[in-house]
């Protein structure tokens, strides 16, 4: 906005700038010398290109700063694949599973045997606490790997059992999208699938000292490494599940004994001495109607010419033996969501199928809490690194307060 200016004393027009006098302009009069303030009026068309010229500097310096913050995580990113990348090379460079495993005749073999690994969750962390009398890292996880190998070696035996499927049925690594899933993990993701492979070796190496092993695995929604838990069949395998399988079988390429069945992400089917078994993770199965559910996804094979004896599955870390299919718990047992969310009491737990050449079949659940007297398998210490924890966890408490008088 603009205004004519005159002199109040002569008034005339004829004035000049003479500068500024705080927030007023000081103007001289020609005519009679006479000096006066007036208010500064900026005029409109000034006021609107500022404020355009403002607000494009400002946003040239949000793009400057979201491409410098896009920049920094895509650089974090990559280092960080980079050196899961090399912690997975060195893994596989310095085993080679072919020199140790070996074939078994299995022409008097009377059964089939599966040992399911079912939310195994390597990297979560778990500390006993007044409710909960449960205590999970990676050195128990690998000592109650090595209580299920040995208990499940003695049932297969009696049955005289010469093949076996290790079915991986998900969740092998623990989800970290959640703070609480953050602060109670051993280690980070990629140094933990490292660990599930050294630990799962050990594993498969151990049963093909008594059996040839086939191993099979689906993926698992924790262990999902995007955000969203995929559906389509190529996002699925994006899981750490699919990584330690592919990493296993790259060990065993060439081993005796051992043969990895690669099949759908999702849902898969295996043949145990003439009994379709399908292999699942089982986030579809809800908590209640679990047999009409199961039914239905028989149903829904059936339709595809597949007839299915047997479904097993997890997810829900409870133990529950049917008999058309079986719940896996996991091998975690009671955690805080466990004990304070789902209200359960919970133990750690796996389940091995025995399938006979009549067609039965029998579900054993393998209690796997106490690991007294069980050495586990070897793992590299330097990997298990905790991350911190707070102070308060590694105090002792009590569950009964006592006031003394």
């Amino acid at each position: 906005m603009s205004e004519i200016r005159s002199c109040p004393a002569c008034y005339s027009t004829n004035l000049i700038k003479k500068g500024f006098h705080r927030d007023k302009q000081n103007w001289l009069c020609n005519r009679c010398g006479r000096k006066t303030l007036y208010p500064v009026f900026l005029d409109e068309k000034i006021v609107t290109e500022n404020v355009r010229l403002a607000k494009q500097k400002q946003s040239l310096q949000d793009r400057n700063t979201a491409e410098r913050k896009s920049f920094r995580e895509h650089a974090r990113i990559e280092n960080a694949i980079h050196e899961y990348s090399k912690a997975l090379v060195r893994t596989l460079s310095e085993y080679d599973k072919s020199l140790s495993t070996k074939a078994h005749r299995s022409l008097k073999a009377s059964a089939v045997g599966l040992i399911q690994f079912s939310d195994v969750h390597f990297n979560e962390l778990v500390n006993p606490t007044p409710s909960i009398n449960n205590k999970y890292d990676f050195n128990v996880a690998s000592a109650r790997c090595r209580k299920y190998v040995l208990r499940a070696i003695e049932y297969f035996k009696i049955f005289n059992v010469k093949n076996i499927v290790l079915a991986m049925t998900g969740d092998m690594i623990n989800s970290d999208r959640r703070l609480s899933e953050l602060l109670n993990m051993a280690t980070n993701r990629s140094q933990a699938t490292v660990l599930a492979v050294d630990i799962m070796s050990h594993v498969i190496t151990e049963l093909n000292t008594e059996f040839n092993v086939s191993v099979t695995c689906v993926s698992g929604n924790e262990s999902r490494v995007k955000m969203i838990h995929e559906t389509d069949e190529i996002l699925a395998t994006d899981n750490y599940d699919w990584t330690i399988f592919n990493f296993l079988e790259h060990m065993f390429k060439k081993a005796k004994g051992i043969n990895f069945m690669r099949g759908a992400s999702r849902e898969n089917v295996v043949s145990c001495n003439g009994q379709n078994v399908l292999v699942m993770h089982g986030e579809s199965i809800p908590k209640t109607g679990v047999e009409r559910r199961v039914q239905q996804i028989i149903g829904k094979w059936n339709n595809k010419g597949i007839s299915i004896d047997f479904v097993i599955f997890g997810h829900l870390h409870s133990a529950r033996v049917g008999d058309i299919y079986a719940r896996s718990s996991s091998l975690v047992g009671a955690n805080s969501y466990s004990d304070d969310n789902l209200q359960l009491i919970s133990r750690a737990s796996q389940n091995i199928h025995i399938f006979h050449s009549d067609k039965s079949r029998d579900s054993i659940k393998i209690d796997l809490q106490d690991t007294t007297g069980i050495e586990g398998y070897n793992i590299d210490e330097s990997l298990a690194a905790y991350n911190a924890k707070s102070a308060g966890k590694n105090k002792d408490t009590t569950v009964i307060h006592k006031v003394v008088v």
